[in-house]
């Protein structure tokens, strides 16, 4: 594993990381990249929030939807 990524290379590695989890050479160039990078830092904290946010969502089957629902 290369320790110079680029951030199209970063991009999938954050990604890759929301999925499961990294090997230590990886994340050890992931770090290096998001201090000298601030675009791949606000993507990773975009994607942090997405996720957050898909976990808070109740989604289509919740008591709320179903209250919704009916007339």
């Amino acid at each position: 594993m290369k320790f110079n990524l680029n951030c199209k290379e970063t991009s999938r590695l954050l990604s890759q990381a929301q999925d499961g989890g990294l090997a230590f050479t990886e994340r050890l160039a992931l770090r290096i990249h998001l201090r000298l990078c601030d675009g791949c830092t606000q993507f990773s904290q975009q994607l942090d929030f997405l996720r957050r946010a898909m976990r808070a969502y109740p989604g289509p089957d919740s008591n709320a939807e179903k209250d919704n629902t009916r007339g």
